[in-house]
């Protein structure tokens, strides 16, 4: 039978009392901290290649554009949003200005300005995991309360990233900064000039790129399989992906121990694994985004209830 509420744990996430443990025990891990060398090269290389294919197709017909939008510039625009959530640990560079002027320009072929507000409630989501009404990467309580069957699911799903985008607005708003206004700012040129100069063909296979690349899509299965919980009798609240996607996707799939060392970029969390794999080895993990999707959408006793929440520690007020 489908949960009717959340699942609530009474004790702190588990991810900082991890890393204390495995620093303790290897402290060399430390040597794996800072800054990936060659992601500002990756992003310059998938935002060109992504702008280059919106042009080229300006004059193609819609059927061509639906489907280079799903076979391709859907995981260029993913791994994209998957950059900048690389980003938002300021992965790239030491300084965080670079980090936060980079995750802007990795934000232009995805057409819709996101960059800068993701990282502020993705590290809360880090900070406060599961915690009500601060972690907003949990469903609310309508979402929970409406997708109940595999109709819904499939639909919920498609519209993941509208989700997402409008969570925030309902469960922790935050008044935006300057930053916000200036993705903004840039992101409406970049639109206003493809559509300007290449026409609305090619500004659509960009926002078509993000939307199927977020919905019913492999490398949309790890929105679902970090966090929700396929069997409640573990306990377990963040999983893994050891998947041939990791390539595509930044190594988010790595999420016990990108959670556990946030300040390790993507490209080195395999190591983390060997370097104390008995903290990881006995943990369930997935190989298939794909039967994620499935998995979620078939199963039942599955839907945005399969979370854990709890309340706000009082160490952390």
């Amino acid at each position: 039978m489908a949960a009717n509420e959340f699942f609530w744990s009474y004790s702190d996430e588990p991810h900082a009392s991890r890393r204390r443990q495995i620093l303790a025990r290897y402290p060399q891990i430390r040597q794996l901290f800072g800054p990936d060398p060659w992601a500002l090269l990756k992003v310059i290389l998938v935002v060109s290649l992504q702008l280059c294919t919106a042009i080229y197709l300006h004059d193609v017909g819609w059927t061509k554009i639906l489907t280079v939008a799903y076979f391709f510039g859907s995981f260029l625009n993913h791994n994209l949003f998957l950059a900048i959530h690389e980003l938002s640990h300021n992965l790239a560079f030491s300084n965080p200005i670079y980090n936060r002027f980079l995750g802007i320009f990795a934000n232009l072929p995805i057409g819709v300005p996101m960059s800068v507000t993701f990282q502020k409630y993705h590290l809360e989501h880090h900070r406060y995991q599961g915690v009500d009404g601060v972690d907003t990467d949990i469903p609310t309580l309508i979402e929970a309360r409406l997708v109940k069957n595999i109709v819904t699911k499939c639909i919920w799903v498609l519209l993941q990233l509208f989700f997402y985008a409008l969570r925030p607005l309902l469960v922790n708003p935050k008044r935006p900064g300057k930053w916000e206004f200036l993705n903004v700012i840039i992101q409406i040129g970049l639109d206003a000039c493809m559509i300007c100069f290449s026409g609305w063909r090619s500004f659509s296979y960009m926002i078509l790129s993000t939307f199927v690349g977020g919905g019913m899509h492999p490398m949309a299965g790890h929105f679902i399989s970090e966090h929700y919980v396929f069997d409640k009798k573990e306990g377990q609240e963040t999983y893994s992906y050891y998947g041939p996607l990791n390539i595509m996707s930044w190594h988010v799939g790595y999420h016990n121990e990108h959670h556990d060392f946030p300040r390790i970029p993507g490209c080195r969390l395999h190591k983390v694994r060997e370097i104390a794999p008995e903290y990881y080895d006995n943990l369930d993990s997935y190989r298939s985004w794909s039967h994620v999707i499935y998995s979620y959408i078939a199963d039942n006793s599955l839907g945005p209830f399969s979370r854990i929440k709890r309340n706000l520690s009082t160490k952390n007020k």
